[in-house]
């Protein structure tokens, strides 16, 4: 569900850093596939798509710090889109460092992350490597960082001020292969997960490091005369929302990437600056259908090539708009000016056209079809409760499904048709909750610390995706522009704990509607930056 207005993009056009000034860039996977579903229907071959965003594109050069004895290399890794260096240095300790380190100037607040894993057994139990911003390339150079060491050991280094001695706090965690720099004004953040779990935090506040700083990724060997190797994948920079940002109103840019659920490998295919929001994967696995600014796009997948799709007089919008499970026809979400700018359901076919009206009443925010195309479910607010909702497709009488206090929300039906999931808030935490069909028999699916919302099921019924927040989030809010995972459970019954599989800059369109890809392999998603 999303809150009227939404689709209304006010924000200023802001200037941007230069790693998001690239052109877009696309999967060659993604180009095969296209190539192949061409093939066989007898099509004109696809023009080859541009090559992949490579992720050193983010950053302004490299260096050695201080006086090494065996200089440092940087490399691109495209087999795994990733970043591979080579460094040695004797140590990032007391008041001087040495190392090779992969730079980018960034002024302001900012949130980096990355996958990280040594490659080889290594020579030294205190090698390093990890997340660096310091004020110049002095050795001895103030400094805060996010650092793992050989043996596990996971610790925020900081030195205060110039040439003085570093110091440390320890993460309870050990081993992590998920690091997270933020800065925010004077404070700075790590967080550090083993991949698939939430992430473990510290902090250190009163950092004067200067506004703008080197920001990136080094390695350490810890001995003059070894290099050691560390491989950087997922690579993440942000520049997040800045403080006096208005929600609903003020916007970022977001980047559509595509997310493999089984190896949590992530590959950008499209940026904007637009509040581009909430992918639909096509049912013939060529095009994602997205928001933007209250109109629906069309991304074309093994060019890149975006279209409008035409919607008639549906040009208001919201980001819940969903494709029936045999791929014909799109379900939308418009606010109607004729209904007050309430968020009204309509259908049309897939390919654009002129929209059907289907549910008398708004608002109502459409999250599923059932799989026989028969029916409709959705989020509606009536008398001021917002809860769960059947109508025909062809439009009717609605049927209430769920009537507990709190927010209902998300519906989606698994692909045999034999219940639906949501998320609810009646226990006073965000959970996601399945029923029958019918509405009986609604039970809890997740628990913990997390707030979740919008379960997407897996084409094979097998899996569950949603979008998890903090409990610094109110129950009944999902907003934009929070650090927020994508995580995955079975969809079986019995004893399974979600596990990560993005840690994601994002939150409200990020995954709001169904976004798994036609084999199950993968979901595509948005995340956001200025």
């Amino acid at each position: 569900m999303t809150r009227p207005g939404r689709f209304i993009y006010h924000a200023a056009m802001r200037g941007k850093p230069s790693f998001l000034a690239k052109p877009a860039r696309f999967l060659p996977g993604l180009l095969l596939i296209g190539t192949m579903l061409a093939a066989a229907a007898g099509c004109r071959k696809a023009p080859r798509a541009p090559a992949p965003e490579s992720p050193l594109a983010f950053f302004d050069a490299h260096n050695d710090i201080g006086d090494v004895a065996r200089p440092g290399s940087v490399n691109e890794d495209e087999e795994n889109g990733a970043i591979v260096i080579d460094g040695a240095g004797a140590n990032m300790w007391f008041a001087a460092d040495e190392g090779h380190f992969l730079w980018k100037r960034l002024k302001g607040d900012f949130i980096v992350s990355a996958r990280v894993e040594f490659l080889g057994q290594g020579v030294e139990a205190h090698r390093k490597v990890g997340w660096m911003a310091r004020s110049s390339l002095d050795p001895g150079s103030a400094h805060v960082s996010a650092v793992v060491h050989g043996d596990g050991l996971t610790s925020l280094q900081y030195r205060k001020k110039a040439k003085e001695d570093t110091e440390e706090t320890r993460l309870t965690i050990s081993g992590p292969g998920q690091i997270r720099l933020e800065r925010r004004g004077d404070t700075y953040i790590m967080s550090a997960a083993r991949f698939g779990q939430p992430y473990a935090s510290e902090r250190v506040s009163g950092q004067s490091l200067g506004d703008e700083l080197l920001v990136g990724l080094f390695v350490c060997s810890h001995n003059a005369g070894v290099t050691e190797r560390a491989r950087f994948t997922n690579v993440r920079l942000t520049i997040p929302a800045p403080e006096g940002f208005i929600p609903y109103q003020d916007y970022l840019g977001g980047t559509i990437e595509i997310l493999d659920v089984e190896t949590g490998k992530r590959t950008v295919i499209y940026r904007s600056l637009r509040p581009i929001q909430a992918p639909n994967w096509t049912k013939d696995g060529r095009f994602l259908i997205y928001n933007v600014d209250g109109f629906l796009n069309r991304f074309e997948l093994a060019t890149g090539k975006t279209t409008r799709l035409e919607t008639g007089f549906a040009t208001a919008n919201n980001n819940d708009h969903v494709l029936s499970f045999d791929g014909k026809r799109l379900g939308i979400s418009h606010h109607s000016a004729e209904d007050k700018d309430e968020s009204i359901v309509y259908v049309l076919p897939v390919k654009g056209g002129t929209p059907k009206r289907v549910t008398p009443k708004g608002p109502s925010y459409l999250h599923g079809w059932s799989p026989d195309g028969r029916s409709l479910v959705y989020t509606g607010g009536r008398d001021g409760n917002y809860d769960v909702y059947r109508i025909p497709v062809e439009g009717g009488d609605e049927v209430r499904l769920t009537d507990a206090p709190g927010l209902d929300d998300g519906p989606e039906y698994a692909p045999d048709g034999r219940a639906i999931y949501f998320n609810s808030a009646r226990t006073g935490d965000m959970r996601i909750w399945r029923m029958a069909p019918d509405g009986s028999s609604q039970e809890p699916v997740t628990s913990g610390e997390l707030h979740d919302w919008f379960p997407h099921v897996s084409p094979d019924g097998k899996r569950i995706v949603f979008l998890s927040f903090q409990k610094d989030i109110a129950a009944e809010d999902h907003p934009f522009y929070k650090q927020v995972y994508i995580r995955m459970m079975s969809a079986a019954d019995g004893p399974d704990e979600p596990r990560v599989i993005a840690y994601v800059y994002g939150g409200q369109g990020t995954i709001n509607v169904p976004s798994w890809s036609p084999d199950g392999k993968k979901i595509a998603f948005v995340s956001n930056s200025r």
